[in-house]
């Protein structure tokens, strides 16, 4: 793929000439086999987090006992999703992904904004999990160590040790985010068991997969939440260059996220109303919040099993703190590559191969964010918790409103791309799979940004409920904008967005 040798190319910051390491504008592959790359991709996931505080969330403030449904349409859409989108990727083998896959069907500018809005998108969902991080870390401590920690500090530790193991390769990532996964998975997979052998009063009841319990205002907010705990699957393709064979691992890794992700998640969710019964389920969990499945836990399984859970439910959290945060350094580094950001983001560290520079990147960022927070958290607000749980619920709602964007442009952009190769007949069940998932994430998309007072727990008439969102149009425009910059200051360099290492080579070999 790469030589050690030097060559001469052109710098991806304009017209002049630089001189890097072959190997250190692409990412070394052969890393990743199926098994590291599904479980890096699925520990985006946070499995018990999803289990232990979006389902309660769901339950309690939308009111909608058939989640267990919504989880099953949401798996057959981003199904539909994937199925063009992993056909992408036999085709382009990027570590920018999305925007990759945007500038390949919308063209350059288009990808330029699709750039900016992922770096912004997982950047935020990222640094939002370390604050509930922080929090249950600072809970756990006092509960069991008898130790009163503020919660910024085991955020801060946390930001320290995932910057550390992103300069690590990513196979050794991949080990670790596998082990903290399966346990969660397996722990998960107890309860659920348990579940259905001490039923509530109800017994076995199936009524959360009745299409009536989708009835109500509630219905489009609650996908928005719903669809969050499957965010992780359309990783995959970042990883593409570091593995052996892109064109075979990606779709097989994203087909079985998605399948894995929506059949777990609709059986844990059914799993919870088979605890408390479907009649008493929104009740319940309006009482106990994010601690229900804890409470379910605790009767069934006894407080051993429920303490090794608050455990794991950290350690869950910290796998998807590192999964993104490998995601944002690779968007980082295929920026650099291309222009869209400095060219030092374009290179990898020596003795890993990692994106060394995004890595930083990333990890500044978070550090800058936890420390703001953690000085509004001095601030006397009637509520301590507020800085830490505003983090949380604002980062992770920016972050999955704009990737589910990202998938809206990216399903109009395989359409777009097979039309141009004059392969829309050949493609024709894929185009047509991908133009219903872009329109259905489109309607998701409206109901978020419509919604997201309540998603983050702000009043209809706060400013939060544009601010906030605006700050993913902001990202997009801004991308946008330096795209027409690029394309009227620097064609050949406009040229280049999407096309990753394909025009590294290309430069090499004009220069040999």
């Amino acid at each position: 793929m790469t030589t050690g040798s030097s060559s001469t190319i052109r710098s991806a910051s304009g017209g002049g000439i630089s001189t890097f390491k072959g190997e250190e504008r692409a990412l070394r592959a052969d890393r990743l086999g199926t098994g590291g790359l599904l479980l890096s991709v699925l520990a985006a996931t946070a499995p018990l987090m999803v289990v232990a505080g979006v389902m309660p969330t769901t339950f309690a403030v939308m009111g909608i006992v058939g989640q267990p449904l919504l989880f099953v349409v949401l798996g057959v859409v981003l199904i539909l999703f994937s199925v063009g989108y992993a056909e992408m990727s036999r085709h382009v083998h990027n570590a920018g992904a999305f925007y990759a896959y945007i500038s390949r069907g919308l063209g350059g500018t288009a990808g330029a904004g699709a750039a900016l809005v992922a770096l912004v998108a997982y950047n935020a969902l990222q640094v939002g999990i370390y604050g509930i991080f922080g929090f249950e870390v600072s809970g756990l401590l006092a509960t069991y160590a008898d130790l009163e920690v503020a919660w910024w500090i085991p955020a801060l530790l946390a930001v320290l040790a995932v910057g550390t193991l992103g300069w690590l390769k990513i196979d050794v990532n991949a080990r670790v985010l596998g082990v903290l996964l399966l346990i969660e998975v397996v722990l998960v997979v107890v309860f659920d068991i348990a579940a259905v052998a001490d039923p509530g009063a109800q017994g076995l009841s199936l009524h959360a997969f009745d299409p009536d319990t989708l009835t109500g205002a509630g219905v489009g907010t609650a996908l928005c939440f719903c669809i969050a705990a499957f965010l992780g699957f359309e990783q995959a393709p970042v990883y593409a260059e570091e593995t052996s064979r892109p064109h075979v691992l990606v779709p097989r890794v994203m087909f079985l996220a998605v399948g894995g992700v929506a059949v777990f998640f609709a059986l844990s969710s059914w799993a919870l109303t088979v605890a408390t019964g479907p009649a008493q389920i929104v009740g319940t969990a309006r009482e106990q919040s994010a601690g229900l499945l804890f409470f379910l836990t605790e009767s069934r399984l006894g407080g051993t099993f429920t303490d090794i859970l608050h455990v794991l439910f950290v350690t869950g959290m910290f796998a998807a703190l590192l999964s993104f945060h490998n995601v944002v350094a690779r968007y980082a580094f295929a920026m650099g590559r291309e222009g869209l950001l400095p060219a030092a983001f374009g290179r990898t560290s020596g003795t890993s191969g990692a994106p060394g520079t995004g890595s930083l990147l990333q990890t500044a960022v978070s550090a800058v964010v936890v420390i703001g927070f953690a000085i509004a958290d001095d601030k006397p607000t009637g509520d301590p918790t507020e800085p830490v749980l505003h983090l949380f619920t604002w980062g992770g709602n920016i972050g999955a409103l704009g990737v589910i964007v990202l998938m809206a442009a990216a399903s109009f952009s395989v359409v777009a791309f097979f039309v141009r190769r004059g392969a829309a007949a050949a493609q024709g069940v894929r185009l047509a799979t991908s133009a219903v998932a872009g329109v259905a994430l489109l309607v998701i998309a409206s109901y978020t940004v419509r919604d997201f007072d309540v998603l983050v727990g702000a009043g209809p008439d706060s400013s939060l409920s544009w601010v906030l969102p605006g700050i993913i149009g902001l990202a997009a425009v801004g991308g946008v904008v330096q795209g027409l910059l690029l394309r009227s200051r620097a064609p050949e360099q406009h040229a280049r967005i999407g096309q990753g290492n394909e025009a590294f080579q290309l430069d090499k070999a004009a220069s040999s």
